[in-house]
């Protein structure tokens, strides 16, 4: 039997599964295995309805994954759980952080409070984060492994709410045997990321996301990318299908109660991510150094692979080359989309202008 067979037959539970790491996680469930039922759950707070696949599989529930009333829908018939609802991300959470806790933290604890006692369930992934974890430096960065010590220092309410999903996922596994399995992410791109998905949560970050999807937006349209940081940033960036094959492998393959990295392993200094996508596009513009942000101190890092591949024999696969090349056409042809998408909230970002 191959391993995504594994999932036919199986009834799975995604929060967050309108959004693009989620998205693009049900469609490879669903094109991989036959499962009896994806059951998605996400309020679209920062996702796009379109983002759900035309599936008779599919039962979708709109609202927050931390409302009683959807609770109350999850019985203990579910096989798996991939928990990816999350506050899109840093300066959201900075701007709001009561909005981070109620989307972010509150959403693990009353998910895990609800199925803790669930004996059908086979795993629950939690999707974490590495920046809560990297070393805060500027200096020479070191692969970040899944045992490096966390500091109390943190970056924004969401690597704070981020790294609690992980004390939770250690104390419902030991406490109540929860078979929960922490995926660690780095800095994930690709084809579905829609500029400006959802509703305004209070700052340009709304629409201008992460900085792969608003560096392709502007390249495209011939317009100076602004690197922060100057020469010094730099990150790990994994391609969408990658971390979703890296989700599946925790879900079949990793330890309950353990942690992976899903990384590429690679750093990537956001000048050379700009330069690539600028030479890919086409784009002679010249790029915009800027300072760095404020509240980032965690300036360089990237991920460590060791353990993903000798535990859940996996690696990421599509290379960042490849990876933009697909990213941009998908950008490409869905112009008008991601642009409907911007334009919602006009009104708002005029007031940062």
């Amino acid at each position: 039997m191959k391993n995504h067979e594994r999932f036919n037959n199986k009834r799975i539970v995604v929060s967050g599964g309108a959004g693009f790491v989620g998205g693009n996680l049900v469609k490879m469930l669903l094109s991989t295995a036959d499962p009896c039922e994806v059951i998605i759950v996400d309020n679209l707070l920062s996702a796009e309805k379109s983002n759900i696949p035309d599936d008779q599989r599919i039962t979708f529930r709109q609202g927050s994954i931390a409302s009683d009333e959807i609770l109350a829908t999850l019985q203990d018939d579910i096989d798996y759980v991939f928990h990816l609802a999350t506050y899109h991300g840093n300066q959201s959470s900075i701007h709001d952080p009561l909005a981070d806790h109620e989307n972010n933290t509150l959403t693990t604890l009353k998910l895990f409070e609800r199925i803790k006692g669930f004996r059908k369930l086979q795993k629950v992934v939690y999707s974490s984060a590495g920046c809560a974890v990297a070393e805060k430096t500027y200096d020479q960065a070191h692969a970040t492994a899944e045992d490096a010590p966390i500091s109390l220092k943190m970056d924004s309410p969401y690597s704070i709410s981020k790294i609690i999903g992980e004390f939770y996922s250690v104390y419902y596994h030991d406490r109540h045997g929860l078979p929960t399995v922490r995926a660690r992410f780095q800095n994930v791109y690709g084809p579905g990321e829609i500029l400006g998905a959802g509703q305004w949560r209070g700052t340009p970050a709304t629409v201008w996301r992460n900085v792969t999807p608003t560096f392709v937006f502007k390249s495209l349209k011939k317009e100076a990318l602004p690197v922060e940081g100057g020469e010094l940033v730099s990150r790990d960036f994994i391609f969408v299908d990658d971390i979703c094959r890296g989700l599946i492998a925790c879900a079949l393959a990793g330890k309950s109660g353990d942690v992976y990295n899903l990384a590429s392993g690679m750093e990537t200094t956001i000048r050379d991510l700009a330069q690539t996508i600028n030479h890919l596009t086409g784009n002679s513009v010249p790029i915009q150094i800027k300072p760095a942000r404020e509240w980032d101190h965690s300036g360089k890092r990237f991920g460590c692979t060791l353990k993903s591949r000798e535990c859940l024999d996996f690696e990421a696969r599509v290379t960042l080359s490849e990876g933009l090349k697909r990213t941009i056409e998908w950008t490409r042809q869905n112009l008008p989309l991601i642009e409907s998408c911007m334009k919602k909230h006009d009104t708002q970002m005029k007031s940062f202008v």
